[in-house]
């Protein structure tokens, strides 16, 4: 009899531990039927592999799963398999959770993680942010932001802080009211093989923000927003996770109305060591964008092998079709939203930091404008490399030209010149090595197609 106790417990033990390894919401009641919020069985499904040591959590194939918010777990591969959608239920008040803490002003958590080791996204699926529905009126190139005071319900698709060792692979994100993934305090992290695949009238839909987080690695990724498609930052909301530093950006596509690929504007500590090759970045607002605003120093960033091709759109959008852009102004002291959330504590008004050992080799980019490197004071922004970079500037569009977009910044948004190859104002130590520019089909020398304001150290080779 004891015999056959102990072989029932032991048989029960494996199965058990079987089990948990690969668990499938619709055995925890899910219902996939597009209206159902499943929410709950999605949750219980993920709280009981944790539970029991880790496994993979799967959201089968065939069917669209609504839901409202959820948190992942340690040791958890959350698997959307191919032929399933996970939808962000259309309910404003479902959504409280914030992702930036106290500042309520800059959307909600929808699927987020706190704390966590070992997590994997993956399998091939969609996973749908539900954008349009969180939106006000349709404009000619955007849509309107619903009026709100200090809280904002969009939900950010992904929001997760402070995870070790995180790989998201092979997923679709798609139609994001906000930002689409965000990592906070994250460290060795892997993005490979994501789609992104926003609504591109829907303002802040964002699509990687990197935020105080380090040794991560983008590749293979092709995203299409309305924002920024790949965004480096360090937010105040996060301060004490320290600087973003050793990223990795290798081989994708990118496409925006507003900047292709961000540094900044939120930086309050380091941005460094930072490299960012054989990309394509195409109907975009701005190519490469440094955009400092705050007290923290943006240094050894390489750009190489990229190909930019940029067009203007309405004010709407910050840029001014720049397909490379280093700027550190400011920011202005604004009654907004998230205006507490702007400057250090106490403080009424801002600083930026320096920008500094910034190199951009074989570049080839088409705009309807130049390239535009610009600071507040003189030497703010310094030691900038232009290899072998082709500028070829075409008005395409009859959006206006002749102006370069310093927004958000104290004083002037905008600086007014005639259309340039390249506009050097304030700056010094700036490297032109084997520039070349063309204006609406001239070939134009160097030394004729940069223009230089209160500036040191100008070299044309």
């Amino acid at each position: 009899m004891k015999h056959l106790i102990f072989t029932s417990i032991f048989t029960l033990t494996i199965s058990l531990t079987a089990t948990c390894k690969t668990l499938n919401i619709n055995n925890f009641g899910a219902v996939g039927d597009g209206v159902t919020d499943d929410a709950a069985a999605i949750q219980a499904t993920i709280d009981s592999c944790a539970a029991a040591g880790g496994g993979t959590v799967v959201v089968p194939g065939g069917k669209t799963f609504v839901c409202g918010p959820i948190r992942l777990a340690s040791d958890i591969d959350f698997r959307v398999e191919k032929g399933a959608v996970l939808l962000a239920l259309p309910d404003e008040d479902a959504y409280t959770a914030s992702a930036f803490r106290g500042n309520r002003g800059e959307g909600m958590m929808w699927i987020c993680g706190e704390n966590l080791v070992n997590l994997r996204l993956s399998g091939g699926g969609v996973i749908d942010g539900n954008g349009v529905f969180f939106m006000g009126g349709e404009l000619e190139d955007s849509y309107e932001l619903k009026p709100v005071s200090t809280f904002d319900p969009r939900p950010h698709i992904l929001t997760l802080i402070n995870i070790n060792n995180l790989k998201i692979s092979d997923l679709t994100f798609a139609n994001s009211a906000y930002w689409t993934v965000h990592l906070v305090g994250c460290e060795d992290a892997a993005i490979e093989n994501v789609t992104i695949r926003n609504n591109v009238k829907i303002r802040n839909s964002d699509g990687i923000d990197l935020d105080h987080s380090r040794d991560v690695r983008i590749t293979g990724c092709r995203i299409e927003s309305g924002d920024d498609c790949i965004c480096l930052k360090n937010r105040r909301e996060y301060g004490e996770f320290g600087p973003c530093a050793n990223i990795t950006v290798a081989d994708c596509a990118m496409s925006s109305r507003s900047c292709a690929f961000k540094i900044g504007s939120e930086n309050v500590d380091r941005i460094e060591n930072v490299a960012v090759s054989n990309c394509v970045i195409t109907g975009s607002n701005r190519g490469i964008g440094i955009q400092n605003r705050d007290e923290g120093e943006v240094r050894n960033v390489v750009f190489k092998d990229i190909t930019i091709a940029g067009r203007l759109f309405s004010d709407v959008w910050w840029g001014k079709a720049e397909p490379i852009y280093v700027t550190s102004f400011p920011r202005a002291a604004a009654d907004n939203k998230d205006g507490n959330w702007r400057f250090p504590k106490g403080a009424a008004a801002g600083r930026c930091g320096e920008v500094s050992g910034i190199v951009f080799e074989n570049i080839a980019a088409t705009s309807e404008n130049g390239v535009f490197i610009s600071g507040d004071t003189l030497g703010k922004v310094r030691n900038i490399t232009l290899r072998n970079v082709e500028i070829n500037i075409e008005k395409t569009t009859s959006y206006p030209a002749g102006f370069y977009d310093r927004r958000p910044c104290d004083g002037d948004e905008f600086t007014f010149s005639a259309t340039a190859a390249a506009l050097v104002d304030t700056a010094c130590d700036i490297v032109f090595e084997g520039f070349k520019a063309t204006i609406e089909g001239q070939p134009v020398i160097a030394e004729n197609a940069i223009v230089q304001r209160a500036c040191e150290g100008i070299t044309i080779k």
